[in-house]
């Protein structure tokens, strides 16, 4: 298996669950289970890349949510919480990250390739038409079609 196709099964199975804990509550007290999971509904698993490090059970997310309750325990804010997240890992880490110049690609990226991919086939349909002929056949064309309609016609 090569390499590239190896590191792409070994994150998805750690996003399955193989291998990885079970994403259960750590914390005694709900209130702070409530609050670890509204923070990380908000980071990315940077192993997945397409769940929340709430939703994921990849070793990295499990660590990261724990890492979440004791900045929680330690008396810090929401935000002060996913600022330490975007300074480590960047705004990647960020499910929804800030509309700024890095991040423009991401917000525009999209949209831009869904335009560039309905004007291209739109420019494709327009050339298809102008090179099928727009004229009737003639006279000739006519009857060399009939005749050899008829020549492949079994006799009775």
């Amino acid at each position: 298996m090569a390499p590239r196709a190896w590191i792409a099964a070994l994150g998805a199975a750690l996003c399955l669950g193989v291998g990885a804990q079970e994403a259960r509550p750590l914390a005694d007290d709900p209130v702070l289970e409530a609050q670890v999971l509204r923070i990380a509904d908000e980071l990315r698993c940077l192993v997945c890349q397409n769940e929340t490090i709430a939703a994921s059970n990849a070793d990295l997310a499990v660590d990261l949510r724990k890492q979440i309750r004791t900045q929680l325990r330690a008396g810090r804010s929401e935000r002060e919480i996913l600022d330490f997240m975007v300074q480590r890992y960047g705004d990647f880490v960020l499910y929804r990250p800030p509309l700024k110049g890095a991040t423009l690609l991401l917000w525009v990226g999209p949209f831009a390739l869904l335009a560039i991919g309905g004007l291209t086939l739109a420019l494709a349909v327009r050339r298809r038409r102008r090179s099928i002929p727009a004229t009737a056949p003639s006279e000739a064309d006519r009857q060399r079609a009939r005749a050899l309609l008829d020549a492949g016609e079994p006799s009775p």
